[in-house]
């Protein structure tokens, strides 16, 4: 009976995918994701392009294109070949190459003649076999300062199945019927190899002329403004629409779009200040309605980005761009023209639009030198996108709970023994989300001026240039040294780096003295996963600003620190209030790090926040002081007790930030106690908690209420639902009716995915089975990953044991050829969710010992995920006692899966030591709660199955 927070997440996913920093965008530039391991073939450094000249000429409706470029190439080393990154789709014309020779390479020659342009004869050139260069070898050495242009011939393929290089789609005229063709790119990271020989790395900025041949019923766009159209000679249907010279910029940035789209223009004020830049917006003529909405949105996110960096707009003209059947998996945000998939383009936040647009100055303006670069790229993106956001929407716009979901996902990341595992990808993610919390650290405590400055002295220093991560925290640095807000010993670079570095956070630890009036700080490595093993932890330390707020003073605008920890293990600070007046370290969250006290300042902090003046403490602050308390509890390092006393106040608590913490708590505290006798109380304390506040928000959202009620009110009935809420669950129930009254059942879904789980959950037999038929019926025309998800619901939500047993037996035993290996790897995964999964697959395992060994002999993948699955999630002395029975049971029959039941007999030992030392405590404290709140548990608790 787990609360779980599956549904949570799913119903998050699907009804406010663009709400959560859980979502925020992924950019290609930056270091994550899917090019986050890109490990790209450098190009030699003797030569450097200075301009482009490329003519594209694609051919929409047979799919392919042609095209030629001239480069202009100067001479840094002396070589005797020209090396371009050209990708194998790529078709050159070898014998149309040529090379002239316009500037020589004799600085004594420069000063005494003029030179003549001359060919440079090429003695061959090549394609580099599994790698995506190509080489002109030429039949002399150029020295140092030499220019020639080279001009290439080229033509290649538009993409069709995916919206990468040069790519092509279509769409359906809804009120002509007609099929139409567009022609677009997307070229991040490395993708204009593709479209045009090129050099193409960040760092190799270069000015571009544009032309592009196009049908005279379509229209082209570029980076740059139009500059002139000719018609080709000797033929009537083609224009070749020639663009005005951009400013030099990386390759990734190049962008064009050929299509029948109709604009909208963003209308200026007039005002003197106003924009100086053209914005339209872009979008097939039925769908221009529907992105009118975004034109103020877009305009106002410019002005503030203007303002924020003061810096105007980098381009003459800005085209937002709604593509339809738009494949990438984040809007291309080529300089100066802005891919977004129509759903983005047409929504009602700004996030996403802003976010784009700060790529237009930092990325495109200013760029990472290399991808080692692009996470101090990607973190800045997201804190400025944040930063001006909330300013633009007055802090409305503040569901994405920023700072603190990516707060709580860090923590739980960095404290793990082993964090990251073997994923590079997250751990790409997670040290970029750490470093754009290190900004908004520095942003409080050197000041929001000072900090600022330091970002605009950064951008008007790197304009049309590269950069790389230092470039960033020394002009932070210089701009604290002109303001003073800095001790001279002190850098940002110096600050940053001891985050950076570390794949940790730290704690601190707050012991005041009997009379309050002074405290010993100390730090050390933020351990929350058990056993806190990891080697080499007392070698680690950080700069870490102490912030601190009185009860006798509480001025949350104060973010001054009032001394730094420069990599210190303990500092003693003074002149704090008596001991009858509590104190707050790293209000807001300033720093990314919790904070624990002694036992006397936390029963301050809990009595304050059950009091009428708990609303001066800030629910940033208020979440914080939540989250870290049940954290450090979790850590071992708080007394359970002193933790569920922080949770007191939530009874007259309305704010979403703060009962964020709540729900996250909820679920890591139930799953680890789920399957032990203190449970049940957990969940009865869960539903009193809980009951109220969905009872006072209501079922349906009101007219004009903002987003944290409505999420609140979400929240708060799915984990209510889990618990088994009776109306939760009836509703649920009705909605899942309409499917199973539907004539073709097996031909689509009906039901939303939030009320799936708790119908297979606490529904009935009927209904499981009718949900495992749909499983088994399920067609191939359909996505699989609804069949996926049906498959997670129906292995992970049930708490039956039949249920469970019944798809083991399908699966497993009786080999039902609708199941795949994969499938029955998912079910395993799923099953180790909750006590009864893991409870049940234990059990099952124990007395089919011999038809599951039969049945996995050549599957040892299969049988060491059973092994791990059904023996490593235990967490009592229980648990520890029937896994250690079956082990000397079987101790010669485990196989492959001998180390996974020795490391599973280790693990629960250390959970089942955490569950001896803490579940007396919260069963104490549940115990102690649930009597003082006994006068309404009868009435309450005939609203639960």
């Amino acid at each position: 009976m787990t609360i779980r927070i599956l549904g949570f997440l799913f119903l998050l996913f699907f009804l406010h995918e663009d709400s959560s920093a859980h979502f925020l965008p992924k950019r290609s530039i930056d270091l994550i994701a899917a090019h986050s391991l890109i490990v790209d073939s450098r190009l030699p450094r003797e030569i450097a392009p200075n301009s482009y000249s490329v003519d594209l000429h694609p051919f929409p409706e047979e799919g392919h294109f042609k095209g030629h470029v001239q480069i202009n190439i100067t001479w840094h080393e002396p070589t005797d070949k020209i090396t371009l990154h050209v990708h194998e789709d790529l078709k050159i014309s070898h014998s149309e190459i040529k090379i002239i020779q316009f500037a020589p390479d004799d600085e004594k020659l420069k000063l005494l003649i003029s030179h003549k342009p001359t060919e440079i004869k090429i003695l061959r050139s090549e394609v580099v076999p599994k790698k995506p260069f190509y080489i002109i070898y030429l039949e002399k050495e150029l020295k140092i300062g030499a220019q020639c242009s080279v001009d290439i011939s080229f033509s290649g393929k538009l993409y069709n199945d995916t919206s990468e290089g040069l790519f092509r789609s279509n769409y359906i005229n809804t009120i002509t019927g007609e099929k139409k063709w567009f022609i677009a790119s997307q070229l991040r990271p490395n993708l204009a190899r593709k479209v045009f020989p090129c050099f193409d790395e960040p760092a190799y900025k270069a000015t571009f002329k544009v032309s592009v041949v196009r049908s005279k019923t379509m229209h082209a766009l570029a980076n740059m403004p139009l500059k002139k159209s000719e018609e080709l000679p000797n033929d009537s249907k083609w224009v070749r629409d020639y663009f005005i010279e951009s400013p030099p910029m990386s390759t990734f940035a190049f962008g064009i779009l050929v299509s029948d789209f109709v604009s909208i223009h963003i209308n200026n004020t007039g005002d003197e200040n106003d924009l100086e830049t053209n914005i339209s917006i872009w979008a097939r003529p039925d769908f221009l309605s529907a992105v009118e909405n975004s034109s103020e949105k877009i305009y106002t996110s410019v002005k503030a980005l203007e303002k924020f960096w003061d810096f105007k707009f980098p381009l003459p003209k800005l085209d937002c761009v709604a593509l339809p059947n738009f494949q990438g998996t984040r809007p291309a945000d080529n300089w100066g023209l802005i891919f977004f998939k129509e759903s983005e383009l047409s929504g009602k936040r700004s996030w996403k639009i802003t976010h784009e647009l700060v790529y237009q100055w930092l990325g495109a303006l200013a760029t990472p030198f290399w991808w080692s670069d692009a996470h101090i790229n990607n973190a800045l993106a997201r804190y400025v996108t944040s930063y001006v956001t909330l300013k633009i929407s007055d802090g409305k716009e503040t569901f994405h709970n920023w700072p603190m979901t990516m707060l709580y996902s860090i923590y739980y990341e960095f404290s793990k023994r082993y964090p990251h595992g073997k994923v590079m990808a997250i751990k790409q993610d997670s040290s970029s989300t750490k470093t754009e919390l290190v900004f908004r650290m520095l942003n409080y405590t050197i000041g929001e001026d000072t900090f600022i400055r330091g970002l605009q002295r950064f951008i008007f220093d790197r304009q049309f240039r590269t950069f790389f991560s230092d470039d960033v925290w020394s002009c932070i640095t210089q701009q604290a040294r002109i303001d003073r807000v800095l001790e001279e010993s002190i850098t940002a670079n110096e600050i940053a780096g001891s985050w950076i570095a570390k794949d940790r956070l730290p704690v601190l630890n707050v012991i005041r003295s009997e009379d309050g009036t002074s405290a010993a700080i100390t730090q050390r490595v933020y351990l929350r996963e058990r056993p806190h093993d990891v080697p080499d932890q007392e070698k680690l330390l950080w700069w870490i600003p102490i912030v601190l707020i009185r009860q006798d003073h509480l001025n949350f605008s104060n973010s001054i620190p009032v001394m730094w920890m420069r990599r210190q293990r303990e500092v003693t600070i003074s002149d704090l209030p008596p001991s009858n007046k509590f104190i707050i370290v790293n209000p807001e969250e300033i720093g990314p790090f919790p904070v624990n006290y002694d036992t006397n300042n936390w029963k301050l902090l809990a009595e304050y926040l059950q009091s009428d003046e708990k609303n001066k403490i800030p629910v940033n602050t208020r979440a914080k002081l939540l989250h870290d308390a049940w954290n450090l509890a979790y850590a071992g390092d708080l007394n359970f007790s002193t933790a569920l006393d922080m949770t007191r106040f939530l009874k007259s608590e309305r704010e979403y930030l703060a009962w964020d913490a709540v729900f996250t708590m909820i679920d890591h505290i139930g799953r680890h106690i789920d399957g032990s006798n203190v449970h049940k109380k957990f969940l009865m304390y869960v539903r009193m908690l809980l009951t109220p506040l969905y009872e006072e928000l209501g079922d349906e959202a009101q007219e004009g209420e903002n987003e944290g009620k409505t999420n609140l009110r979400m929240s708060s009935k799915v984990f209510l639902c889990q618990a088994g809420y009776k109306p939760c669950i009836e509703e649920a129930q009705m909605a899942f009716n309409k499917w199973i009254e539907s004539e073709n059942p097996d031909e689509g879904n009906p039901v939303a995915n939030q009320y799936i789980c708790p119908v297979f959950k606490w529904g009935s037999i009927e209904e499981w089975e009718f949900g495992l038929q749909r499983v088994v019926n399920f067609p191939l025309s359909r996505k699989q990953s609804e069949r996926t998800y049906l498959l997670k619901t129906l292995a992970g939500c049930p708490v039956d044991s039949w249920k469970i047993e019944k798809i083991l037996n399908i699966t497993i035993l009786e080999q039902n050829g609708n199941f795949t290996d994969n499938d029955i790897y998912l079910i395993f995964s799923m099953l180790t969710g909750s006590s009864s999964g893991y409870t049940t697959l234990f059990n099952y395992l124990s007395k089919n010992w011999n038809a599951l060994k039969k049945a996995f002999e050549n599957k040892p993948q299969l049988w060491n995920s059973l092994i791990t699955s059904s023996t490593s999630v235990f967490k009592t002395q229980e648990g520890l006692d029937k896994v250690t029975k079956l082990y000397k049971e079987r101790q010669q029959d485990f196989g492959t899966a001998e180390f996974v039941i020795t490391k599973a007999l280790k693990n629960i030992k250390e959970e089942a030591k955490w569950s001896n030392d803490n579940l007396p405590v919260i069963e104490n404290w549940l115990d102690n709660y649930l009597r003082l709140q006994n006068n309404g548990t009868r009435t309450e608790e005939s609203k639960f199955l």
